[in-house]
């Protein structure tokens, strides 16, 4: 009995339910729309920050640079050896560390057995610059002047008349230098755990990565951009400070540029830079993503003079357009969708309640026939679940449609770094003017981003629920209207 007379009545009254499920479905639509663009914004946040930190990593631990001394001078120095030849080539590199000041080696052993820290690796980056070229030899040559003959000196024996020419002050003609300079990062990993770190951002394109038993093996692996940039292929060789190396891999970055040309084994590293047993950032890895805030206070706790950067420090660096979007999807987005969905809700009860008072006769013959209260409040909750379900139908499909034309035309995102090093460390004014090391690098990068809007099936529970809900407000104002009427209202509406 029930479900027929809620089929028929909702038949008769199919531009009513039609109306009260489109206000729904707009609301619910519009929820659907907000929440898969801010989790299209959130996934590409989460891309710029793999290219600064690491697949799998939840924080970095750093030290921030210490002040330099009275007196100390802060910049490059080359020192090239004089020879006789005309001309010489020259080469020279000087090999600094970046990204702050230098953590013992044994810190990272000791991150690691902090409570809530699943791994911990460290890493040491490395600026090299390197200076060649060569010296040319210039030649000093005398100028000669004609002089008068109209006076006479006295020489030696047999004396000399004055006339002829006379010789001047030699002058260096020719020669100089012509030198190229090149800076480039160079990262020394923990070949034995390849998944925290700089290297976890790349895949391995051409060649092969480390294997855990080289430790301390004269080999790289060159970022792809670097690699096309000298020419270099796997089995080239080329040397830093001396020492030469062979490119065993290229890899590429997974999401951007990464601001790394080169990876060495740590122990390399650390032997260029003149940094035994020493790391400039931690790589930490938390056991439960959600205790991650918990876990950085228990670092900065036990480990003292250090800084702790998460995901969410980070994510506030990240400027331009990706972080206007993503503010416009969390707060005006989410209030506005929240607005639409009461005046959604508002709306269906009001046209419920409005319908109720239009049925006064039918709910008062009902009465007089022997329906209770509860009947008659049932048949209209029920007919407002059915519209409500109607309208959470109709509000996913046109939710799913809006997310789809989002990602179908994957409007691009600007996304740039900012400062995210742990105090610097710089070079100040290398050859050339030029300022900082690949951690400042990094500061200027500006990425390009694709946005998407995927749709969860957490977001379609959510329009679900939120239809059904709205069903039940209307329903219940419409219900409560109609378990106030009597008998009496059907007869007193009879004409």
């Amino acid at each position: 009995m029930f479900g027929i007379y809620l089929k028929r009545e909702l038949s008769r009254r199919k531009k009513a339910a039609l109306v009260i499920a489109m206000g729904l479905a707009l609301g619910i639509a519009l929820v659907i729309t907000v929440n898969s663009v801010s989790a299209g914004m959130n996934q590409a946040q989460d891309k710029v920050l793999k290219s600064l930190y690491g697949l799998g990593t939840d924080m970095t631990v750093t030290k921030a640079q210490s002040a330099p001394k009275a007196g100390s001078s802060q910049g490059p120095s080359f020192k090239f050896g004089a020879t006789s030849s005309s001309s010489s080539s020259q080469s020279s590199d000087r090999v600094n560390t970046q990204g702050g000041q230098a953590l013992a080696s044994s810190l990272v052993t000791k991150v690691g057995a902090q409570k809530g820290v699943s791994a911990a690796v460290g890493a040491l980056t490395l600026n090299v610059t390197k200076v060649d070229g060569s010296f040319t030899q210039g030649k000093a040559k005398s100028s000669t002047t004609s002089g008068s003959s109209g006076s006479s000196q006295q020489g030696g024996p047999g004396g000399g008349s004055g006339g002829g020419t006379s010789t001047g002050q030699p002058q260096v003609q020719g020669g100089g230098a012509n030198f190229n300079v090149n800076s480039y990062s160079v990262a020394g990993i923990d070949v034995t755990n390849q998944t925290l770190g700089p290297l976890s951002t790349s895949k391995i394109t051409t060649g092969k990565t480390f294997t855990t038993t080289q430790t301390n093996a004269k080999v790289a692996v060159v970022s792809k951009s670097y690699a096309k940039s000298k020419k270099y292929k796997v089995g080239s060789t080329f040397k830093i400070s001396g020492t030469k190396f062979t490119v065993i891999g290229i890899a590429t970055p997974n999401s951007s540029e990464s601001t790394i040309d080169v990876y060495l084994p740590l122990k390399q590293a650390q032997t260029l830079g003149d940094s035994k047993n020493k790391v400039t950032t931690i790589y930490v890895k938390a056991t439960d993503s959600k205790q991650i805030a918990t876990v950085k206070s228990t670092i900065q706790k036990n480990i003292s003079g250090t800084t702790v950067t998460t995901s969410a420090d980070l994510a506030s660096t990240v400027s331009g357009s990706l972080s206007t979007a993503s503010n416009l999807a969390t707060s005006v987005g989410k209030w506005l969708s929240i607005a639409v969905l009461i005046a959604a809700f508002l709306v269906a009860a009001l046209l419920t309640s409005s319908a109720v008072s239009r049925r006064v006769r039918e709910f008062g013959t009902l009465k007089a026939l022997g329906w209770p209260s509860r009947k008659v409040t049932r048949q209209v909750v029920g007919e407002s679940m059915v519209n409500g379900l109607i309208g959470g139908g109709l509000g996913i499909a046109l939710g799913l449609a809006a997310a789809y034309t989002v990602t179908a035309i994957s409007p691009k995102l600007t996304a740039q770094l900012g400062s995210t090093s742990g105090g610097g460390g710089g070079m100040g004014g290398g050859p050339g003017g030029g300022q900082g090391g690949p951690g400042q690098q990094a500061t200027s990068n500006t990425l390009e981003i694709a946005l998407n809007a995927p749709v969860s099936l957490t977001t379609i529970a959510l329009a679900v629920g939120l239809a059904v809900t709205g069903g039940l407000i209307a329903g219940a104002m419409g219900g409560w209207r109609a378990s106030r009427m009597r008998p009496a209202d059907a007869l007193r509406s009879v004409s």
